[in-house]
């Protein structure tokens, strides 16, 4: 019997709707794609629409929160078939949980997958991510952990930067600390952690323990590929140009999705097709695979001084040991 015929029928008075939020490069690519070909998900049009945290609907009336849920579904979920569960997965939600609040009046029983991963790899590979994004221009992750005090400041900021947040890799691997704020803020319960190692090693188990919270009923899937893997950016300004175009021909050269988590419409000039072709065939020319990232002694010690105690802190808040995390680099 294919696995499809042995769902059970769920209730289907209304969709419910869950985030993937973060931390970034935590393997919430690789748990979007496989959420998404689950057939009681509808996963956002977008994988990150960024809406709820680029927005403060904190004040919001209860007549502006319908209108923005209309505007919200009408961008990301065109086309929703009768799904159980809408999804998506934005991971600046972990860094802004309170913006999340009115998406409780919307959703009343949303829930959230909250993903984590050992700082001393997270955050070199979100370095080569946002020089991917062209949110970075510093090739150097050792002199980018340095930099971080000035650009708290505003200084060595790439004029292709969307938020300079992306680039305090310090703030951002502080996963202790964001993750107990989310859960204080929005309930344990309607939070699952996953963790990055266990995703790596058995993601089959994650995948199904994911569902289950979510309560959809097993899909029986047994492929679970590893999406996303780091790329290494060989001409900085030319991807900052392709992947942070200026106003003036973002239209033209943005990415779909850019122009979709913006509200914006392609160019629909003759020209648009071909050059945009042309756009992407550069973008994969300009990356390449890359081998994680080589921590120089001093610079691992660095890191585990900074998130000892964070780490501490998240093990405390998900019960789990994550002391191995501060073993020395091999």
């Amino acid at each position: 019997m294919p696995a499809a015929a042995a769902l059970a029928p769920l209730p289907r008075s209304r969709p419910e709707w869950c985030a993937i939020v973060g931390a970034p490069r935590c393997g919430t690519t690789s748990l979007a794609r496989y959420l998404s070909a689950h057939p009681d998900v509808c996963f956002s049009k977008i994988k990150e629409p960024h809406f709820f945290s680029r927005r403060d609907l904190t004040q919001a009336s209860p007549e502006e929160l319908s209108v923005t849920k209309r505007e919200y579904l009408e961008r990301f979920f065109p086309a929703r078939p009768d799904a159980a569960v809408l999804a998506e997965a934005s991971v600046s939600y972990l860094y802004a949980p309170e913006r999340l609040l009115p998406v409780l009046k919307l959703w009343p029983d949303a829930k959230f997958i909250v993903a984590v991963r050992n700082p001393m790899e997270m955050l070199p590979s979100l370095h080569l991510r946002n020089l991917c994004n062209g949110d970075e221009s510093e090739r150097s992750f050792a002199r980018a952990w340095d930099l971080v005090e000035e650009r708290r400041n505003g200084e060595y900021i790439p004029r292709s930067c969307i938020d300079q947040r992306v680039l305090d890799y310090k703030e951002i691997g502080r996963l202790g600390k964001h993750v107990q704020r989310f859960i204080d803020i929005l309930g344990r319960d309607r939070c699952f952690v996953s963790v990055f190692d266990d995703v790596a090693q058995n993601p089959q188990d994650i995948y199904r323990e994911i569902i289950e919270f979510l309560g959809l009923p097993d899909d029986r899937r047994a492929n679970f590929p590893v999406h996303r893997a780091s790329a290494v950016v060989k001409i900085g300004w030319l991807q900052r140009l392709l992947k942070r175009p200026p106003k003036m021909v973002q239209s033209l050269l943005a990415s779909q999705a850019d122009l979709c988590r913006e509200g914006l419409v392609a160019d629909p000039s003759l020209l648009a097709g071909p050059i945009k072709s042309i756009r992407n065939r550069l973008l994969e020319w300009n990356c390449s695979a890359s081998p994680p990232a080589q921590l120089s002694p001093s610079l691992y010690r660095a890191m585990c001084n900074c998130f000892r105690e964070d780490i501490a802190q998240l093990s405390r808040t998900i019960a789990r040991d994550l002391s191995h995390w501060l073993a020395p680099a091999i």
